[in-house]
């Protein structure tokens, strides 16, 4: 009987090792170097590995974190939080807009508050104040990229989200070779400097210099139709004052004074009305659409739960610490220092995030996970169907996905897979990590 088993034994060996190395192999045909690669892979019904390469090497995980930092926000405020805008009377007839940060807030809500106390003969308010100490002033991540500026997926979060923080712009063609017409969604004090022309083709660049002037954005190239872009709002705050003086004059509330950052009093003062949005909303727009803005948000007002104070870098590390000793998951390894995974400063290993999954598996986060044609998957990993739940990473040099993979065997496995390599293309990473899911799809243990 002992021979038996112990012939059982070496055949189940060989056969992972001839698996480990059909995976090894296509990392060497891909012509990625093979330091750069990191992978484990896990059996989630028993925690145990089942192939590991660099798997306790520290890498950028780009925005798989997403995976963690969502996990531990969404532990801290529960499934059902409910992001809150709120426009609260005083008995001395002032308003006070208590912001709750929430990242779906939109220009026609400020006016629909402003609309719901006009229906209460509000109109003559003595002062307007903007509550907005659930937030510290920190707009932007430790170690994002000033050269990311202007990118529409990395706008600034604070409390004063709103209208996804993004400044939306309109390029109309005129008559070919003469300068296009420039036209803001919403009045915003930004200059432009338009040197973008009508053609046939479109080619266009758009650059700040901060060191001349934060406020001027050039323009420049050519299109050939109606075009619609999105810029990041240099001052959210400004933008958000701006959009609270339309709703005023839309609602014909008489009110000409200024708008003071002041914490809404505990006494004396009633709701006048309120808007709501689901965190449900969030955790599809972070796992599937991948917005940075959106999960920055979360982890500070998890953090800032977690600390019952403000909500800060600070107070959502040891709101994070805090939910992965609570499963038992230790830290040491890893580094985090924002709630998307833009910064460049964070690190994880391919062991930890394997665990992690592992860990985790089941749960209101993973099952919420993108499937192969869903949100950043769709155009991906359509060979796996129904059998792929994942969450990706792209930054420069970076390439990441992970989560969950049933193989052909019927077992689930929790896998990462991270590709910090400056000498591939995107996609040449992108190709790598299918080819390799498609190895640990072809598992038989």
């Amino acid at each position: 009987m002992k021979k038996i088993l112990a012939t059982l034994f070496i055949l189940l060996m060989a056969q992972l090792s001839a698996h480990a190395g059909k995976i090894d192999r296509t990392i060497f045909s891909s012509g990625i170097n093979k330091e750069a690669v990191s992978i484990s892979v896990k059996d989630v019904s028993n925690g145990k590995t089942v192939y590991s390469l660099n798997a306790k090497a520290p890498k950028n995980p780009a925005s798989t974190l997403k995976l963690i930092t969502l996990s531990a926000s969404v532990d801290t405020l529960g499934k059902d939080y409910q992001f809150s805008t709120k426009l609260y009377k005083s008995v001395n007839n002032d308003l006070y807009i208590k912001l709750g940060a929430d990242p779906f807030l939109t220009s026609f809500n400020i006016k629909k508050l402003f609309e719901i106390a006009k229906s209460k003969n509000i109109i003559e308010p003595k002062n307007i104040y903007i509550d907005d100490s659930i937030f510290d002033n920190v707009e932007w991540g430790e170690g994002w990229q000033w050269d990311d500026d202007l990118s529409p997926y990395m706008p600034k979060f604070s409390a004063y989200n709103l209208d996804g923080n993004l400044l939306k712009i309109v390029l109309v063609p005129t008559i070919k070779a003469k300068p296009v017409e420039i036209i803001p969604d919403k009045f915003y004090p930004v200059t432009f400097m338009n040197l973008v022309t009508t053609g046939d083709n479109y080619n266009l660049k758009i650059s700040r210099n901060t060191n001349i002037s934060p406020d001027m954005i050039n323009l420049e190239g050519t299109i050939g139709k109606r075009t619609e872009i999105q810029l990041p709002t240099p001052n959210p705050k400004l933008y958000f004052t701006l959009r609270v003086k339309d709703a005023i004059r839309a609602n014909k509330v008489n009110y000409y004074g200024k708008f003071t950052s002041k914490q809404t009093p505990t006494d004396k003062i009633y709701l006048v009305g309120e808007i709501n949005n689901s965190m449900s909303f969030a955790i599809d727009e972070i796992l599937k659409n991948s917005n940075n803005m959106v999960a920055e948000t979360v982890f500070k007002l998890a953090g800032a739960k977690f600390s019952s104070s403000q909500g800060n870098l600070k107070n959502s590390q040891n709101m994070l610490n805090a939910y992965l000793e609570k499963i038992g998951l230790p830290s040491n390894s890893i580094k985090i220092v924002d709630g998307s995974g833009v910064s460049k400063n964070n690190l994880v290993t391919a062991d930890f995030m394997s665990e992690f999954l592992a860990k985790t598996y089941n749960s209101d986060i993973t099952n919420s996970l993108a499937k192969a044609g869903e949100g950043t998957l769709s155009t991906r990993m359509l060979y796996f169907k129904d059998n792929l739940r994942a969450k990706t990473g792209t930054l420069s040099n970076v390439s990441a996905i992970a989560g969950y993979i049933t193989a052909r065997n019927g077992k689930v496995y929790a896998f990462d897979i991270m590709i910090n390599d400056p000498k591939s293309t995107s996609q040449e990473k992108k190709t790598l990590e299918e080819y390799i899911l498609r190895d640990i799809y072809e598992l038989r243990r």
